[in-house]
């Protein structure tokens, strides 16, 4: 027996039971045939189109916009029946605790509690929340995109970069676009910083290099006064798909590295820049992709061979696990470190001042925003494009600007 045949029974008996489950709900508020069948309908469809789809899923063909949109779809069907399923839980335990009370106390053991209509309606309501979410970041909320800004003080930054200005963007992961006219907005609201330096720290791509063949003529348009620098991703080493010989997955990876060129960007790969302005200089460094349980190519020490204590030291690294496992404890005392990878997830909650959540925080202790320890930097971009799921809720798309003060 092949061996996904278990786990699609396991699955599918998953579902089955899921299904019967909320539909309960949808039975004790609505007597008609017709929104119970179009719920049946609706369910049944987004799993045959989701199962087709990701069954027949060919890793030579890479992880295509039809794969996506079947994730998506599965997803923004089963996590608000996940709502429904957890209120209605607690409910038919409330009502299985008074049949218990019934059975053992000294009167007349009663008939088990009917469901409550009110509490169907809770769920329902409830889950159309999530329901509506997960639309909106499919159709509009991965071109939500933000501008953050952050001022950061450093005592050692040489004088005259005080008010030197940095845009960092991250995990473009063209493969997964399907609009031109919102790239653009996107790659035009970059330019709109005007910053002194532009640095993409990597994921150009989710596999193959002519997945940026439609979009090179809008990130050529990626402007900064004092240069463009770039790394590589974990996605950009063709690792997540099969390829037909081992040479093809050479040439992809030469292509790919090529793009960063053809886009005007100095491509990093574990080597340092240093960056002058009126006679002082700090390092700009770049590594390859070096992450806890990812490929680990980068390599720190060659990167910054040749750097002194003393200089002033900015560090691309793609993946933030470097960061917590490697760079903060190196002798070198690397001020700024930028990083993105993780896309937050593309789904969350953040309300500022207030609540930063996403599941993404149970697997990297660094997963969204800037952090600072014992006067180390890390900022760890959301990410520009999307990948996997094709939306983001909550977590929205990033363009970060950072300063840098003397003081």
């Amino acid at each position: 027996m092949p061996r996904w045949v278990l786990p699609l029974i396991l699955v599918t008996v998953l579902i089955v039971a899921v299904e019967i489950y909320t539909f309960q709900a949808f039975k004790t508020i609505s007597k008609s045939k017709l929104v119970r069948f179009l719920f049946l309908a609706t369910s049944v469809g987004v799993y045959l189109y989701s199962f087709i789809t990701i069954f027949g899923y060919d890793r030579s063909n890479g992880q295509t916009p039809q794969f996506q949109m079947a994730m998506g779809l599965l997803l923004t069907v089963s996590i608000p029946k996940l709502v429904i399923i957890l209120i209605l839980f607690g409910e038919d335990s409330y009502r299985w605790i008074l049949k218990l009370i019934s059975a053992i106390s000294s009167g007349e053991t009663k008939s088990l509690v009917g469901r409550r209509k009110f509490i169907s309606q809770i769920a329902l309501g409830l889950a159309a929340i999530p329901f509506a979410s997960f639309i909106y970041g499919i159709v509009q909320g991965k071109y939500n995109y933000k501008v953050l800004k952050y001022q950061l003080t450093f005592k050692d930054l040489p004088e005259a970069f005080d008010g030197f200005t940095i845009t960092q963007i991250s995990d473009i992961h063209s493969g997964s676009f399907t609009n031109k006219e919102k790239i653009r907005y996107g790659v035009d609201l970059i330019n709109e910083q005007k910053s002194d330096i532009m640095l993409f720290t990597g994921d150009i791509v989710n596999n193959k290099a002519d997945e940026m063949d439609n979009w090179m003529d809008v990130f050529d348009k990626l402007a900064a006064k004092e240069g463009k620098y770039s790394i590589l991703g974990n996605h950009d080493y063709g690792d997540y798909m099969d390829w037909d010989n081992p040479q093809d997955k050479i040439d992809n990876f030469q292509k790919v590295k090529d793009i960063h060129q053809k886009i005007g960007f100095d491509l990093l790969l574990d080597e340092h820049r240093y960056l002058e302005k009126d006679g002082q200089k700090i390092a700009l460094v770049g590594v390859e992709n070096w992450g806890k349980g990812f490929n680990q190519a980068g390599d720190l020490q060659r990167a910054a061979s040749g750097i002194k204590q003393e200089d002033f030291k900015i560090l691309m690294s793609h993946d933030p696990s470097h960061w917590e496992y490697k760079v903060k404890q190196d002798p070198l005392h690397y001020h700024l470190t930028l990083s993105g990878h993780t896309h937050g997830l593309q789904m969350g909650i953040e309300i500022p001042g207030w609540l930063k959540w996403s599941p993404s925080k149970y697997v990297y202790k660094q997963w969204a925003g800037l952090y600072e320890e014992a006067g180390r930097y890390i900022n760890v971009n959301r990410g520009f494009g999307y990948h996997a799921f094709p939306g983001r809720v909550g977590i929205w798309p990033e363009i970060t600007v950072i300063e840098l003060k003397k003081g």
